[in-house]
């Protein structure tokens, strides 16, 4: 639901944001009857002569925006985290009780449950300014990429094929490093809130357990990644069929046709990121007895034979004398 919000807010700030721009900008008669021309140089001629010299105030306003929006979701997020993962914790630890009471292993549930309601929401914040500052790294690093692959385009001799064998060798490179680092500072909260940890021992605990339990983090990692996969190219490829309709059937139908898709979509994709979050909720709280593998059990040998009967025909038992001479 946080999440949703932050969206819808940022969505409105944006076509607010640029309402309120394209208000101020003067326009003149020559400039309108460019425009009324609908003459696609004439209009890209207009709109460039009204845009002029207000490029600073766009950059301002949109880095002051993108402050304060980030602000807003380091603070949404370290909530909406701490009642999603309570709610977890509380469900998986109450379904492994039961499952050890059943058994006669004891549990430690109060003393979890009382740590669990110290506030965590210091160190949750801590990581999610972590993860914005990673994210502004990762697009500063890209920029210079850009810059740096740049100087293969001289102006006598431009290479553009050179260019983009440098580019997207890095930008991916810097792509992947990113996400890992994200991964684990979004890993790292659920020690915060199960801890009630600081967030450098938060990244601690994300990291151990992904040593410990490598292969299970992997599985659901790897199942829940492929199913956002085919949810991706399934919504892409039915969104598809709308907009090749787009001169036969009403443009505000196929609008709220793929409006309506991007809306299921968004919310398959946050439910298969629930999905994973209990995943590793699950694998956190399992006990480690139960991801010991049981000893090996072999089924009884049968204990060797032993020859009771008499072979008449060997000669060492004949009764005979003088015959093993004779041999």
């Amino acid at each position: 639901m946080w999440r949703w919000c932050f969206g819808a807010t940022g969505i409105a700030l944006f076509f607010f944001a640029l309402s309120e721009f394209l208000n101020t900008l003067p326009v003149t008669n020559g400039e309108l009857l460019f425009l009324r021309t609908r003459h696609p140089y004439l209009v890209s001629q207009a709109v460039a002569h009204m845009l002029r010299g207000s490029l600073g105030r766009v950059v301002m306003s949109g880095m002051v925006a993108i402050v304060l929006l980030a602000l807003l979701w380091m603070i949404a997020a370290s909530f909406g985290r701490i009642a999603t993962l309570r709610a977890l914790l509380e469900y998986f630890r109450v379904n492994f009780a039961q499952r050890m009471a059943a058994t006669g292993v004891s549990t430690n549930a109060d003393e979890t449950d009382d740590r669990r309601a110290r506030n965590s929401f210091r160190s949750l914040f801590d990581l999610s300014f972590l993860r914005v500052s990673l994210a502004l790294g990762a697009v500063l690093a890209i920029v210079g990429t850009t810059i740096l692959a740049g100087f293969a385009l001289p102006a006598s001799h431009p290479q553009p094929g050179l260019f983009l064998l440098l580019w997207f060798p890095m930008s991916g490179l810097i792509g992947l490093i990113w996400w890992a680092l994200n991964w684990f500072l979004s890993l790292a909260g659920l020690f915060v809130v199960r801890d009630t940890t600081d967030a450098m021992g938060a990244i601690s605990a994300a990291v151990s357990l992904c040593r410990e339990r490598s292969g299970a983090v992997l599985a659901v990692s790897t199942w829940t990644g492929l199913a956002h996969v085919a949810a991706f190219v399934g919504a892409t490829t039915v969104a598809a069929m709308p907009l090749s309709a787009l001169g036969i059937l009403p443009g505000r139908m196929i609008l709220l046709g793929v409006l309506g898709l991007t809306l299921a979509y968004l919310a398959l994709a946050d439910w298969l990121y629930m999905a994973r979050l209990a995943g590793y909720v699950c694998i956190a709280e399992m006990p480690e007895a139960w991801f010991t593998p049981p000893p090996a059990t072999f089924p009884p040998s049968a204990p060797p034979t032993v020859e009771t009967t008499i072979d008449r025909d060997e000669l060492i038992l004949s009764d005979v004398p003088g015959l093993i001479g004779q041999t």
